[in-house]
């Protein structure tokens, strides 16, 4: 079984100015000198994982972490009801890419995330071939309307008493309409307590989703900083109530342009949140890709699923 390597802290770390009156945090870990790789977030809204330096030797490659707009260390923080969420989109956060990887002086990169991440990686190596060496996803999403509507909706049939809460958490209104979008309305209320009220629902139904996977515990989502669970919820109903901004299936459709891009794809097969249909479509439209399907993990992982992505990262650390 392969074990993470150790703990190690960031050499050099910095605020990304935008331009726009945002401030990007990121940090590079490992040797200066070694392959230049990029840890892509998931959330939207989750901010980058201290635990993540660990899935690279740092004696072979130089990792670069960045909170996305609005979450982790970066500011404004979208906990701020003040912040301007219109600045903070897919392509803001594809442009905030390409400024670090400038900034920081860098060729081209491995990319490496998964969930949201996924997504985001997709739409950076789809603009950026030229800039990616390789791709390695676990958890495999594109943030098609579609997979949106199964992650809140769908799923529900799995989960009928939990969903039921879900739904209630909008007003009554709205209960047969479209419950991310009215979730985004209610993170935009004025109303501290409305909002704070709306973050805890949503997280519980998050909580629910993951509950029965082997890395399932109680409050895997919503056990983090009240800060941090408003900024979550605000991100990510912002960006899944306008699709990611993404026309449906986009990303799938131009897949083509990964061609030549060594891509490892590990998705679980109990997934219950985003079922490995996205994993196996993705796939097959893109050739220099290879998926590993993993039999005892869903969204949250496994031992299998760590060892496979372990042994991915350090294959792609000879090339």
């Amino acid at each position: 079984m392969a074990t993470p390597y150790p703990p190690i802290e960031p050499y050099d770390h910095g605020m990304l100015d935008t331009g726009d009156g945002n401030l990007v945090y990121w940090e590079v870990c490992g040797n200066p000198d070694g392959k230049p790789a990029l840890v892509v977030h998931g959330g939207p809204g989750s901010g980058c994982s201290t635990g993540v330096r660990r899935t690279f030797d740092p004696e072979r490659y130089r990792v670069v972490l960045f909170d996305q707009r609005g979450c982790g260390r970066s500011t404004p923080h979208a906990s701020d009801p003040a912040t301007d969420m219109s600045l903070n989109t897919t392509e803001h956060l594809l442009a905030d890419m390409e400024r670090l990887r400038e900034h920081l002086g860098i060729d081209r990169w491995l990319l490496y995330g998964g969930s949201w991440g996924s997504t985001l990686i997709l739409a950076y190596a789809e603009r950026h071939p030229e800039r990616v060496s390789e791709i390695v996803i676990p958890a495999v999403t594109t943030t098609r309307r579609s997979e949106i509507d199964w992650l809140y909706r769908g799923v529900g049939r799995f989960f009928p008493e939990e969903w039921d809460r879900f739904r209630a958490g909008v007003p009554e209104a709205e209960r047969d309409g479209d419950l991310v979008a009215a979730y985004a309305r209610l993170m935009e209320d004025p109303d501290p307590d409305v909002r704070a009220r709306a973050a805890t629902d949503w997280m519980t139904w998050e909580d629910a989703v993951i509950s029965l996977e082997s890395n399932g515990k109680p409050n895997a989502y919503s056990d983090r900083p009240p800060a941090a669970t408003l900024a979550f919820v605000r991100i990510c109903t912002h960006y899944f109530s306008h699709g990611a901004w993404l026309e449906e299936g986009a990303l799938l459709r131009d897949a083509d342009r990964l061609a030549g891009i060594p891509g490892v794809l590990i998705h679980g097969r109990l997934d219950m949140g985003s079922p490995p249909h996205t994993a196996w479509q993705l796939s097959r439209a893109w050739p220099d890709a290879e998926l590993h399907v993993i039999t005892d993990s869903g969204h949250t992982g496994s031992d299998t699923m760590r060892d496979r992505i372990l042994g991915a990262i350090d294959r792609f650390a000879q090339r």
